[in-house]
């Protein structure tokens, strides 16, 4: 049944019974939350031993003898750098180990850019106009960042294979332009991954010396089964940008925030050695050294790729059975209503696109009906989707038993925002 095909009458007849399904929902007085893609419980548990891999009686030393109670090694232990390079397919001698959080190292590069530019081009900060391109559905986060230095941002599509590269290409031929946020495996919030194309693309197009792919590649290991046939990869930007001849364009970066604990951590980035050097230089005036113990925590406790790898088919036994449960629910509940959603083989989200016009309406009722959803518009810049029309669901954080509970809601609520545009 196509909910387009119905009468002004039978839709009438649908409101009211969603109407009252959802004063049910009211008077339950729910408290649930799928606004963001934190880690449940039960999946912060699996790094518990970690924190018990270094006491006072261990060896707090690394592998070239650093004593990691003390300052220094500001681009971080040598083990922690190969580590992170399994996670972000380059070499260790060109990646920077920082603290806690990727986003604060995007700031940062940001930030250094800024005030000091980037291999002798001019400082962002001292432009008459920077612009940024930004994918869209895509990261709050990332577009706040751009937003908060003055950063004009342009919207283009992210499509299943990655942005709306003619669009991306003829806005990067604008020497103003100088950045492009880019979440190339199981995209936030879409779950797409880039394809080969949209890489050799981004790395050879026509742009300013000193314009930077922001390649923040969050959830490159998260996939939802541990069978390789379902998993997705993406080619590796350094190298393409390397073989076009722009070896300076790409900035990497990745973290264990929902590996193991989110703020707790830790984060690094990768870059040409150039862009290393000239990062490290500045880096070494701002920090004598992040955390090196739980750098070493980390390493002790997750060892290389093939020990990530092992963890993160942990994390996909707990993350599936909730993916799966919202797509039954979705596809159950929500057939000929006007919908859709992706279908996500990793990553923390799923995105939902309404009826033009429904977004915020959703988000009010299921509000109301005492399930917190992400914003509508949050994943546009300036918090403005045109269409209001997408949503972010987050299924990570409640129990199954919640989860189920929240998706009826939101379903229930998605109804009378598509019903009462019809009547």
């Amino acid at each position: 049944m196509s909910y387009a095909d119905l009468s002004s009458a039978e839709c009438s007849t649908l409101l009211d019974e969603q109407k009252r399904a959802y004063a049910a929902w009211k008077a339950k007085d729910l408290s649930l939350n799928m606004a963001r893609g934190k880690p449940s419980s039960a999946q912060l548990d699996l790094s518990a031993p970690m924190l018990n891999v270094l006491n006072a009686a261990s060896d707090l030393q690394a592998a070239d003898g650093t004593d990691c109670r003390n300052y220094g090694v500001g681009v971080g232990i040598r083990e922690a750098r190969e580590l992170m390079a399994t996670m972000l397919d380059d070499e260790a001698d060109r990646v920077i180990v920082g603290g806690e959080s990727s986003l604060n190292l995007m700031y940062d590069a940001i930030a250094r850019n800024w005030a000091f530019g980037t291999q002798g081009c001019t400082p962002w900060g001292k432009l008459d106009t920077v612009k940024w391109i930004c994918p869209v559905p895509g990261y709050d986060r990332h577009f706040s960042i751009t937003e908060l230095f003055g950063i004009e941002m342009i919207n283009v599509a992210l499509n299943e294979d990655g942005p709306d590269m003619d669009a991306v290409e003829q806005l990067a031929a604008d020497e103003s332009v100088k950045g492009i946020w880019c979440v190339p495996t199981y995209s936030n919030p879409s779950g797409c991954t880039y394809s080969d194309e949209v890489v050799e693309r981004l790395a050879n197009m026509k742009a300013a010396d000193d314009f930077r792919i922001f390649w923040d590649n969050a959830y490159c290991v998260h996939h939802l089964s541990s069978d390789p046939a379902e998993q997705e990869h993406v080619a590796d930007i350094a190298r393409a940008c390397a073989a076009a001849g722009n070896p300076n364009r790409a900035y990497k970066f990745a973290s264990t925030s929902k590996i193991t604990f989110p703020g707790a951590g830790i984060a690094a980035m990768a870059s040409s050695e150039a862009n290393i050097a000239e990062i490290t230089k500045l880096m070494n005036v701002q920090i004598i050294g992040h955390d090196k113990l739980n750098q070493l925590r980390h390493v002790r406790f997750l060892h290389d790729a093939e020990g990530i790898a092992e963890h993160m088919a942990k994390h996909a036994a707990l993350l599936r059975p909730k993916f799966d449960l919202v797509e039954e629910t979705l596809s159950r509940e929500l057939e000929g209503t006007g919908c859709t959603w992706t279908h996500p083989r990793g990553g923390y989200f799923v995105t939902f696109t309404g009826p033009q016009g429904t977004a915020k309406r959703i988000v009010e009722l299921a509000r109301e009906a005492g399930v917190t959803l992400t914003g509508a518009g949050a994943p546009f810049p300036y918090h403005k989707d045109p269409n209001d029309a997408v949503i972010r669901i987050a299924p990570s954080l409640p129990p199954v038993e919640e989860l189920a509970q929240a998706l009826e809601v939101f379903c229930c609520c998605t109804k009378i925002a598509v019903l009462e545009k019809l009547v």
